[in-house]
């Protein structure tokens, strides 16, 4: 009988998918509502996830690239509801 993996509580529904971040492939995992935000506001801005996540990186500093991803989305949509 095959096992089957029990799944917790804990685990979320964080989607894996690769960027490239100045000519470089990496992978980000984030939620799903965080993945459209990123498209919406790349698209807004006139640009794809890809060069908007480059510009992210390099505004980040010593963040890792989710968290700045995470705050970025956040300052943004703040800054709308002002």
């Amino acid at each position: 009988m095959p096992r089957t993996r029990k799944r917790h509580r804990y685990e979320t529904s964080l989607r894996i998918r690769n960027v490239v971040v100045a000519g470089h492939r990496t992978s980000v995992r984030l939620e799903p509502l965080m993945w459209d935000s990123l498209q919406e506001i790349a698209m807004e801005q006139g640009m794809n996830v890809n060069q908007l996540v480059t510009q992210i990186k390099r505004s980040a500093g010593r963040s890792s690239l989710t968290s700045a991803i995470g705050v970025y989305i956040v300052d943004f949509y703040r800054s709308r509801a002002r």
